[in-house]
């Protein structure tokens, strides 16, 4: 009986190896973008000298101590700041103070920034936010939310559970998860994400008088998440308004950005 050798070509062994090795680094940076995605959202920066930690205000909340950047006033009105990930807000007391005179203006550093303790996370942000706006609402019952990025997460979920009397959104996104998508196309990002800070999804509860303000340039928040979180409000509570030549990071430079925050619709 004649025997046959058969032989397996090599090629579909090389594809076998080119294959596998593109799954596992697929699967590195999958364990990567998981690893490194706090990282990736938040900055912690120190105190840069805008203030020192003895003008803060401390407050103590669960599991650490915030630091809170503050000009007092007596009286109903107040401002809460909750600022970007890479900022320290600090440096912005002196333009609240002049654009609300008649205002407390408060200014939170969020936990491992600046001179606050513990680490940031989406719930710890959020808890924070809630125990400084209680703190402060039985002193001042009309309490102004301003939040920009990072903020606007932590601001529009305060502003769906607490009653704030306006709401100002700079640069805000629908959600960190559909943004990150946006960048990362070709990753599961919705498996990977711990923090999703799902604006739009708190964006329906809200009634306080909204404005949401997109910079034309912004290469971070594309304006396709800011105006999808816009649209996520109930009838007609937000407002939309887009400067143009601006970016992500001189948009609060603009004067006529400052002129609309001015312009509140709260007295």
């Amino acid at each position: 009986m004649d025997t046959f050798n058969l032989q397996v070509s090599p090629m579909p062994r090389i594809y076998i190896s080119i294959l596998v090795a593109a799954v596992f680094i697929y699967l590195v940076i999958c364990a990567g973008l998981y690893v490194a995605q706090r990282p990736l959202i938040y900055h912690p920066t120190p105190s840069q000298g805008a203030d020192s930690a003895a003008s803060k205000l401390k407050l103590a909340v669960d599991g650490a101590q915030l630091a809170i950047s503050f000009n007092r006033k007596e009286g109903d009105n107040a401002l809460i700041y909750f600022g970007g990930n890479m900022e320290d807000v600090a440096w912005s007391l002196p333009l609240f103070s002049k654009l609300f005179p008649d205002y407390a203006i408060y200014l939170p550093h969020y936990r491992g920034y600046s001179d606050s303790t513990g680490e940031p996370t989406e719930q710890a942000l959020h808890t924070d936010a809630l125990a400084l706006f209680d703190y402060l609402y039985a002193q001042h019952p009309r309490i102004v939310v301003v939040g920009r990025s990072l903020g606007s997460g932590v601001a529009v979920r305060l502003a769906s559970q607490r009653p704030v009397s306006r709401l100002v959104l700079v640069t805000p996104f629908d959600s960190i998860e559909n943004v990150a998508e946006g960048k990362f196309p070709l990753f599961p990002i919705n498996l990977l994400l711990v923090d999703k800070f799902e604006s739009w999804r708190f964006a329906p509860k809200i009634t306080a008088p909204t404005l949401v303000v997109a910079a034309a340039n912004d290469q971070v928040i594309p304006y396709t998440n800011t105006e999808r979180l816009f649209h996520s409000f109930a009838g007609n509570t937000a407002t939309l308004k887009v400067i143009a030549n601006r970016n992500h990071d001189d948009i609060m430079e603009e004067p006529t950005f400052l002129e609309w925050l001015k312009a509140r619709p709260d007295n």
